[in-house]
C-alpha cells in the first residue's frame, strides 16, 4: 500500500456532488411521471385479418376499443375469430411497448433503467 493509504478507505463523493445528482434524479423522475401521464392518453391501433379485426389500446395497456367486421363473425368458426382478436390485441400491445420505450428513452438518455 502506498504511503498514507489505509485498507478499505475510499474517496467519498462530496456532499455537494451527491446533492446535485439527487436533484437530477428527482427532475428525471418528474419528467418520467409527466411522460407516463401523456402516454396514458395516447392510443395505438392494430388490425388482423386484413382489417377484419381492429384493436385499440391506450398507453396504459388498456384495451379501449375492439371492432369486428361482420363478415368475420362465423358461428361455425369461432377459433378463427379468437385468433384474429388475439393477434390484433398482441400487436397493439407491442406497439404500446415500443411507444413507451421510445418516450422513456428520450428522458433517460438511453440508460438501461429496469422496468421502463
Amino acid at each position: 500500500m502506498g504511503k498514507g493509504m489505509r485498507a478499505g478507505k475510499r474517496n467519498k463523493p462530496s456532499a455537494g456532488n451527491m446533492q446535485k445528482q439527487l436533484k437530477q434524479m428527482q427532475a428525471m423522475q418528474r419528467e418520467m411521471e409527466e411522460a407516463q401521464d401523456k402516454l396514458g392518453e395516447k392510443e395505438v391501433e392494430a388490425t388482423a385479418g386484413g382489417g377484419a379485426v381492429s384493436a385499440k389500446v391506450n398507453g396504459n395497456k388498456e384495451l379501449v376499443s375492439l371492432k369486428l367486421d361482420k363478415d368475420v363473425i362465423d358461428p361455425e368458426d369461432s377459433e378463427m375469430l379468437e385468433d384474429l382478436i388475439i393477434a390484433a390485441v398482441n400487436e397493439a400491445m407491442r406497439q404500446v411497448d415500443e411507444m413507451v420505450n421510445d418516450e422513456m428513452g428520450k428522458i433517460t438518455g438511453g440508460f438501461g433503467i429496469p422496468g421502463l
